[in-house]
Parts: structure tokens; sequence; C-alpha cells
């Protein structure tokens, strides 16, 4: 009779299909079949050599630094607790977290005084800048107010926007009971609302919008030749504030306020990025309080 040996037949090419991974979670190789480790990559599963890894992941500690600054103890916090953080910051205790965050929650105000940066409740710095209000004459309150508003004029070449000087206005609103009539004190005529009128810039240009001319008379100042309402190409319906050379310059005044102004803002994004056009978009913010145009706009880019 033919001799058998105990084995199964397929026992062989059982153990050939086995294939060396490492475990996730310490390191260590071992052993798993290629349809087990196939499977495991199609639905992005961690692989582990044993139950234990597998359990003690889930308890895994990690160590960090104090996210305050000046504190150098060692934090250690599971590895869910991390994943709970949104700022991926942690504390040693909460008065470490009361130190760093809470100068992060203070509003800063400007003096209306002497224009010094604060936070609090109070209106002005110090009880001095307080004081110094108090003792001055409604009349001496007044020339101060005219002084600066002339000052503003001889310097921009045109009157202040409210935003741009709020301690101003404040002050203006206080003097004269309106800021209109501050203005017309220092002999000038006030702004008329940012988009009720159209302006003329320097160079001719009619704009929509006073802060159009800003930037149109930003480019003649520069003598940097620009076109006004040219149309997007293959949308004559939509047209750019400003072309400069192959950049398109628009000034989005009403960006999230009017959900249809965002639809116009996106249409031309969209066309820019089809057509290959470069885009410079400005906001309210880069022009008041402060003019920013010099650091959105690289001059000798426009020029080329």
């Amino acid at each position: 009779m033919r001799k058998t040996s105990g084995a199964s037949p397929d026992a062989p090419t059982k153990f050939m299909n086995l294939i060396r991974i490492k475990c996730a979670f310490c390191g260590k190789c071992f052993s798993r079949t290629a349809g087990r480790i196939n499977e495991a990559r199609k639905f992005g599963w961690r692989q582990y050599c044993s139950i234990e890894c597998q359990s003690r992941i889930r308890f895994r500690r990690i160590e960090k630094l104090c996210a305050n600054p000046n504190c150098k103890n060692r934090v250690s916090r599971g590895l869910s607790q991390f994943k709970k953080s949104k700022s991926g910051r942690v504390f040693c205790s909460s008065l470490c977290a009361a130190i760093f965050n809470n100068p992060l929650r203070r509003k800063i105000k400007t003096c209306l005084v002497c224009g010094k940066q604060f936070s609090g409740q109070k209106i002005y710095c110090s009880s001095e800048c307080h004081t110094s209000i108090l003792r001055k004459s409604d009349s001496q309150k007044r020339r101060e107010i005219l002084k600066e508003i002339k000052a503003f004029y001889d310097k921009q070449g045109r009157i202040p926007v409210k935003k741009e000087r709020p301690g101003l206005a404040w002050r203006a609103q206080k003097a004269f009971n309106s800021w209109n009539k501050a203005i017309q004190m220092a002999g000038f005529e006030p702004n008329p609302v940012i988009f009720s009128k159209k302006f003329i810039a320097k160079d001719g240009h009619k704009c929509d919008s006073f802060a159009e001319k800003i930037i149109d008379d930003w480019f003649y100042e520069r003598k940097i030749t620009h076109k006004k309402d040219i149309p997007y190409p293959q949308n004559r319906l939509l047209s750019t504030d400003f072309v400069v050379g192959k950049n398109l310059i628009e000034y989005f005044g009403l960006s999230g306020v009017l959900d249809e102004y965002d639809k116009l803002i996106r249409e031309k994004r969209k066309l820019c990025k089809k057509y290959k056009l470069t885009l410079i978009e400005i906001f309210p913010k880069d022009l008041f309080p402060v003019n920013h145009l010099s650091e959105i706009i690289k001059t000798k880019k426009l020029e080329n």
C-alpha cells in the first residue's frame, strides 16, 4: 500500500501567500496573508501584530510642551484628547491656558486723545487722557478738530472718511453734533455716501465710487498707464474697474453685503481663471482707515 504523509496537500500553498509587514503600533514585523493585507489597504485599516497592540493604540499618550511660552512643563495627553483640540495646543494647567488665551480675546482699542492702543471697557487709555478732554473748553475742542481735518486735507489732498479717523469723527460728533457739519466748518464740502454718486478722478476718469477715485488717483500720481471699465472677454455685460497691462484690478466694495454682488465676484474670478488673467482684488479694508495700495499692487509688475 502507498504511504501518505500526515500533512495536507494544500499546506505548502497556504503558507506561501504570507507576507511580512510592520505593526502599526509597536513596529514589530509579523506575517499575514496577502488577502488580508489587500483588504486592509482597500478600507484604510491599520494592521497590528496582536490584539494587545490594537487595544493599546486607543489609549496611546503623547507628550508635548505646555503651549504657554513662559512655561517649560511637559504635558501628557491621550491621543483622543489631541484630536478633540481644534488648535492642537495643550496646557499644563488652567492658569497657563488663561495666560495664553486671555490676551487673544481682548478687544484692542485706540485712545481718542493720544492714539495709543489699549484694551478694556474704557474709552481712554488713562485717566490723564480723560482729564485732558474734560479740562478743555468747547471752543478749544472745536479748534483742534478743525485743525486735524485741515491737516489731513493738506497731506492727502482730500477730505477724510469716517472709517479712516474714527476718533476724530467721534469728537466731531460731540462738538459739532454731526461729522458733516465739522467738515463744513473746516471750509470743505462733505463727502457723500461712498456709493451715492459719480466721482471724477484727477485724470478725468469717471468713477462709480469715492474708493474707485482713490485707486484711480493712485495710478495717476505714479504715472501708471491704466484703462477704466473694460469688458471681460466673451462677456461684455461684465466689466473690470481697471486694467493695467494684462492685470485686472477690481474694487469689491460690497463683498459679503449682497448675495447678488458676491455671485458677480465669483463669475469674474471664473473668467480670469479661464482666460489666465491676473486679478488683483481690493476691498474696503485695504483703503480705510489706512491706504494699503502700495502693499497690494506691485508697481514694477504692473509697469512691465
